[in-house]
C-alpha cells in the first residue's frame, strides 16, 4: 500500500511565499499598448536579435535619460557644414 505524505514530513517553518526565483532588479507590470506599437517594437527586436520586452525597456530607458541641448553655436555650424556638403555634392 502506497504511503501518503502528510506536512508532518516536512519541515515549512522556514518558508516563504512568493517566487522561488529573486528578481533581478525587474518589476513585471501590466500595461496596454496599441496594437500597432506593439507590433512595430516586435518588428523591430526581431530584426536586432533581441526581445521586444527588451527593446521597450531600452526605448523607455533612453526616453527618461537627459538629453543634451543643442545651443545656438552648434546649430550654426551644423548647418553651416551641410549647406557646405549640398554645394559640394551640386
Amino acid at each position: 500500500m502506497k504511503q501518503c505524505m502528510t506536512s508532518q514530513a516536512y519541515d515549512l517553518s522556514q518558508g516563504q511565499r512568493g517566487a522561488v526565483i529573486a528578481n533581478n532588479g525587474k518589476t513585471r507590470i501590466t500595461t496596454w499598448l496599441d496594437d500597432e506599437v506593439l507590433e512595430l517594437f516586435r518588428q523591430r527586436a526581431e530584426a536586432e536579435g533581441i526581445g521586444y520586452q527588451t527593446l521597450v525597456n531600452q526605448t523607455l530607458r533612453a526616453s527618461l535619460s537627459p538629453q543634451p541641448m543643442i545651443d545656438e553655436t552648434v546649430l550654426r555650424r551644423v548647418i553651416r557644414e551641410e549647406m557646405q556638403a549640398v554645394k559640394v555634392a551640386a
